[in-house]
C-alpha cells in the first residue's frame, strides 16, 4: 500500500490515515444475529471487502452464533466476489438464527475452538443488543476458554499466547432503532419506508370511501424476557455458567398464556410514522394515553372530520398499553370507533412486511459507513481496547463503550417494566422526547380560546427549485406558529408572487395532508428579491408580516443576503428571518443535509438497481448515469455508494483524461474476470469538457470486446415522487424547531417595538457535524462558493475514499477523528437525533 506521509493538522497532532494500518497476518469474523434487518448485507459487504483491503483475512460465519458454535462448515473465507450484487438485497445472506448453545460455557468453549482453528481474534457481530451483549461476554471469557481447551488437549500453549485476546467491535442492525448511544439503526430507515408506501397506499382509499384506518405497527417481540441471550433476544443481565430466571412480562395472551406482542423497548416505528404521516392518533407503550382517551380521541376524530377531512389514520405500536398496564389493541380501538362514532374502519396490521424489500439509501449508505469503521476499529484495537459498538452521532461514525450502550438501554426496559413510563421516555433520549413533543404539538389542536394570541404575523415562502419535504416543513411551520398564537400567511409564488401579493392568510386545517405530498403546494420559483424590494417591502407593511420563514435552495440564500443587505433602506425587512434548506442539491451553506436529498438520492438508488438488472443475463455492460446537483457532486458520490457504483465523477475532484483511462482500465480488468455490469456516475457539471456523452463514447471505444456501454440521463425525476421518511421527519422538525426560534425572538420584541438589525436575527438553520444551529447569513458568506453554488468545505468528500475503495480502488482514507471511545451520552434537544 502507498506511503502517505504525515502532515499536521491545526490542533498540532498527527493526521492519521488508513495506510499506516495493516491487517496482514490478522483473521476477522463477521456475523449478523437477531432479527435481520434491511442493510444487514451492505455491512457484511463493507466488512468484508475493508478486511480484503487491509490484508486481512475475513470469514463468514454463517447461521449467527449457532454456525459458530457448530463450526465446520459454517466458517468459511470470503473473498472480494463473494459479496458482488448483494447491496441492494434485503435480510443477510449468512443467516441469523437464535442460538442455545452459546448461552452456556460449554457452548462457548466450542465456538472458541472453531475460531482459535482459524486463527480468528477480531470479531464483527451485527445485531441487537442481546447479540453485541453475548459477544461481549464471549471477549471477556476468552482467555478462560483457551486456558481450558489448552488443559483439555485441544489446542497447544502457543496457540493460547498467539491469539491471546479477542476483539470484539459491533453494529447495530434493528429496524426498531431501541439502541442507546446511536442516532439510527441499521435498518431503520427501510422500515420506515415499508410503513409509509403502506400509509400513502391506504390513504387514498381511505379518502375515496371516508374511511377510519387503524394500522397496526411492529416493534420488538420480546416474549419471555430472558437474561443472557445471544441471537436477538432481550438479555438485562448475564452470569455465564449459571442458569437464568424467566421473567413473564405484565400482559397476557389468550388463556393466561404469555402474548408474543408484548411491551417492547422503543416504539421509534410508530411515533416517527405518525409524525412523518401526520395521524390523528398514536399509542405508544413509552407514553400510555391518560384517563379517558376514549372520549379525547373520538372528539378529535369528530373535530377532523368537521373539518372536512375525508379520512382518519390511527396509528398503534404492537404492545400498546394504558396506564394501568392493559393492552390497547386494534380490534379494540376499531370496535371504539364504530361503536362511538359510527365510522366505517379498517384494521391494517403490518408484520414482517417492514422486515422486507430493499434497504433505502440510508440504510446502505450508513451499514457501509459502519462496516468500514468497524474494521479500522478492529485493526486499532489492543488487549485492553473494551468491545465497542459503532454508532452514528450526526453525520460522524463514532465508537462508543458497547456494555455502557447496552446498559442504558436495559435501563429504559427496566423502567418501562415497573410502569415508570416517563422517566422512560427520558431514558430513552431528548430526541425521542422531542419527537412526541412535535408530534403533540402538530396533531392537537387547542381550542382557539385557550392560546394566547400574539398579534405577530409570519410569513412562510418556497423559494428555488421543488425538493420533496418541503410540503412537510410548512405544514410543520404552519401548526407550529398558530400553537404560538400567530397569524400565518402562505406566500405563493417564491418572491415574485411575493411581490405581487399572492399572500393568504392559512389556517390549521388547510395544511392537513401535506406531509406526503411531493413538490411545493405553495408554488415555487428561482426569482431572486432583488429587483422587487420595494414590492416585497410594501406587500410585507400592506401584510404587517413580523418575520419570515424561507424554504429552499441556493436561490433561497442568495434571497436572504439580499434581504439582509436591504435592512438600511426598508426597515420592514428588519425582523427575524430564518431559511430552512430544500434542494435535492444539498449544496446549501449552513448544513450538512437540506430537505429533498433523501427523496432525490432513493430515487438514483432505485433506478441504479433497475438498470443493473435490467443488464442481467446479457453480455458484459456498463452503465453512464447522470445525476443533477449543479455543481455539488452529492448526489453522484453518495449514489454510487448506496449503488455499489465503479465511478463516479465530481466538480470537487478535478479528474483529466488519464484518470478516465484508468477506470476505463480498472473496469475492463473486472469484466474480463468477474463481474458482468458496471456502473459509473456523473455529477451533470463536474467538467464542462468531459461530458456525459464524452464519457460515454470513451467507455464504448476502449471497452470494445470486452464490455458494451448505455447512458441514461436522470433528470428531473429527482426532484419528484413522495418524499422519503427521512425528508418528511426532517422537514417536520427541522421546521418547526425553525418555528420556534422565530416565536422566541419575536417575544422578545414584544412591547418593545423592536427592531431586528443584528446578524443574528437574520440566519440559515441546519444540521451541523452533530448540532442543529442557527448560523446568521453574514458568517455563512466566507464559506460560500459563490462561483459554483456550493459551500467551501463539505463533509461528505470525507466518504469519498470509502466509495472507491469498495469498489477496489487504492484511496486514502482519513481515520484521525477514529480511534477514541466516546462516552455515552443523552442527546441535547437541540441535536438532530434519529433526523
Amino acid at each position: 500500500m502507498a506511503h502517505h506521509d504525515d502532515s499536521q493538522n491545526p490542533k498540532g497532532s498527527f493526521r492519521k490515515f488508513l495506510e499506516h494500518l495493516s491487517g496482514a497476518g490478522k483473521a476477522i469474523g463477521v456475523l449478523t444475529s437477531g432479527g435481520d434487518a434491511q442493510g444487514m448485507n451492505a455491512a457484511v459487504r463493507a466488512v468484508v471487502r475493508m478486511g480484503i483491503y487491509v490484508g486481512a483475512k475475513v470469514y463468514f460465519i454463517y447461521e449467527g452464533y449457532q454456525g459458530m458454535v457448530d463450526g465446520g462448515s459454517n466458517i468459511v473465507e470470503a473473498d472480494w466476489e463473494s459479496v458482488s450484487s448483494i447491496l441492494q438485497v434485503g435480510g443477510t445472506i449468512i443467516g441469523s438464527a437464535r442460538c442455545k448453545d452459546f448461552r452456556s460455557r460449554e457452548g462457548r468453549l466450542k465456538a472458541a475452538a472453531n475460531l482459535i482453528q482459524l486463527g480468528i481474534t477480531n470479531l464483527c457481530v451485527i445485531g441487537g443488543d442481546g447479540s453485541l451483549t453475548g459477544a461481549n461476554i464471549f471477549r471477556r471469557e476468552w482467555s478462560g476458554l483457551l486456558e481450558e481447551l489448552a488443559k483439555d488437549g485441544k489446542i497447544d500453549k502457543e496457540a493460547v499466547q498467539r491469539h491471546g485476546h479477542l476483539n470484539v467491535v459491533g453494529m447495530v442492525g434493528s429496524i426498531d432503532n431501541d439502541f442507546c448511544g446511536t442516532d439510527m439503526t441499521i435498518g431503520t430507515d427501510s422500515a420506515l419506508h415499508r410503513i409509509m408506501e403502506v400509509v400513502d397506499a391506504i390513504m387514498t382509499t381511505a379518502q375515496s370511501h371516508q374511511r377510519t384506518f387503524v394500522l397496526e405497527v411492529m416493534g420488538r417481540h420480546c416474549g419471555y424476557v430472558r437474561a443472557g441471550t445471544a441471537g436477538g433476544e432481550r438479555s438485562p443481565r448475564m452470569d455465564p455458567g449459571h442458569s437464568v430466571p424467566q421473567r413473564p412480562c405484565p400482559r397476557k395472551g389468550p388463556r393466561g398464556r404469555p402474548s408474543r406482542s408484548l411491551l417492547c423497548l422503543c416504539r421509534y416505528l410508530a411515533l416517527v410514522s405518525a409524525l412523518a404521516c401526520g395521524a390523528d392518533w398514536v399509542f405508544l407503550p413509552e407514553s400510555p394515553p391518560e384517563e379517558g382517551w376514549q372520549e379525547d380521541m373520538c372528539i378529535k376524530l369528530s373535530e377532523n372530520r368537521a373539518r372536512k377531512k375525508r379520512l382518519n389514520i390511527i396509528i398503534v405500536a404492537e404492545g400498546a398499553i394504558d396506564t394501568q398496564n392493559k393492552p390497547i389493541t386494534s380490534e379494540q380501538i376499531k370496535e371504539l370507533v364504530v361503536t362511538q362514532l359510527g365510522y366505517d374502519t379498517r384494521v391494517t396490521i403490518l408484520g414482517h412486511v417492514q422486515r422486507g424489500g430493499t434497504p433505502s439509501a440510508f440504510d446502505r449508505i450508513l451499514a457501509s459507513r459502519m462496516g468500514v469503521e468497524a474494521v479500522v476499529a478492529l485493526l486499532q484495537a489492543t488487549p485492553e481496547t473494551p468491545a465497542c459498538v459503532v454508532s452514528l452521532s450526526g453525520n460522524q461514525a463514532v465508537r462508543l463503550p458497547l456494555m455502557e450502550c447496552v446498559q442504558m438501554t436495559q435501563d429504559v426496559q427496566k423502567a418501562m417494566d415497573e410502569g415508570r413510563f416517563k422517566e422512560a421516555v427520558k431514558l430513552r433520549g431528548r430526541s425521542f422526547e422531542s419527537n412526541l413533543n412535535t408530534y403533540k404539538r402538530l396533531a392537537m389542536k387547542l381550542p382557539d380560546s385557550q392560546i394566547p394570541k400574539t398579534n405577530c404575523n409570519v410569513g412562510v415562502v418556497n423559494v428555488g427549485a421543488p425538493a420533496a419535504g418541503m410540503n412537510a416543513a410548512v405544514r410543520a411551520a404552519v401548526r407550529v406558529g398558530i400553537s404560538d398564537g400567530h397569524k400565518m400567511f402562505a406566500v405563493y409564488d417564491g418572491f415574485e408572487g411575493f411581490a405581487k401579493g399572492n399572500i393568504k392568510e392559512i389556517g390549521w386545517a388547510d395544511v392537513g395532508g401535506w406531509t406526503g405530498q411531493g413538490g411545493s403546494i405553495l408554488g415555487t420559483k428561482r426569482t431572486l428579491p432583488g429587483k422587487y424590494l420595494e414590492d416585497i417591502a410594501a406587500q410585507m407593511r400592506a401584510h404587517r408580516i413580523n418575520a419570515l420563514l424561507i424554504i429552499g435552495g441556493f436561490e433561497a440564500y442568495l434571497g436572504l443576503l439580499e434581504l439582509s443587505a436591504a435592512r438600511e433602506k426598508h426597515e420592514e425587512f428588519c425582523v427575524p428571518m430564518v431559511m430552512v434548506p430544500a434542494t435535492v442539491s444539498n449544496n446549501v451553506p449552513g448544513s450538512d443535509f437540506s430537505i429533498g436529498a433523501d427523496t432525490a438520492l432513493n430515487t438514483i438508488t432505485d433506478t441504479c438497481d433497475r438498470i443493473k438488472q435490467s443488464a442481467s443475463g446479457t453480455k458484459r455492460r456498463v452503465f453512464i448515469i447522470e445525476t443533477m446537483g449543479g455543481f455539488c457532486g452529492y448526489l453522484a458520490n453518495m449514489g454510487a455508494l448506496a449503488a455499489g457504483a465503479d465511478a463516479a465523477y465530481i466538480f470537487e475532484e478535478p479528474f483529466d483524461i488519464r484518470d478516465l483511462q484508468s477506470n476505463v482500465e480498472h473496469l475492463t480488468e473486472k469484466m474480463k474476470t468477474t463481474i458482468q455490469r458496471g456502473l459509473v456516475l456523473r455529477n451533470e457539471s463536474c467538467s464542462e469538457n468531459y461530458t456525459t456523452d464524452f464519457i460515454y463514447q470513451l467507455y464504448s471505444e476502449e471497452g470494445r470486446g470486452v464490455f458494451d456501454c448505455r447512458k441514461n440521463v436522470l433528470g428531473h425525476m429527482q426532484q419528484g415522487g413522495a418524499p422519503s421518511p427521512f425528508d418528511r421527519n426532517f422537514g417536520t422538525k427541522i421546521s418547526a424547531r425553525a418555528m420556534q426560534w422565530i416565536s422566541s425572538k419575536l417575544k422578545e420584541s414584544l412591547g418593545k417595538g423592536k427592531r431586528f438589525v443584528s446578524d443574528d436575527s437574520i440566519c440559515v438553520l441546519g444540521i451541523s457535524k452533530r448540532n442543529l444551529v442557527f448560523q446568521p447569513v453574514a458568517e455563512l458568506k466566507k464559506e460560500t462558493d459563490f462561483e459554483h453554488r456550493i459551500p467551501k468545505e463539505q463533509w461528505w468528500l470525507k466518504l469519498r475514499p470509502l466509495m472507491k475503495i469498495l469498489a477496489k480502488y487504492k484511496a486514502s482514507f482519513e481515520v484521525s477523528e477514529a480511534g477514541q471511545l466516546e462516552p455515552v451520552q443523552h442527546r441535547g434537544p437541540e441535536e438532530p437525533a434519529a433526523i
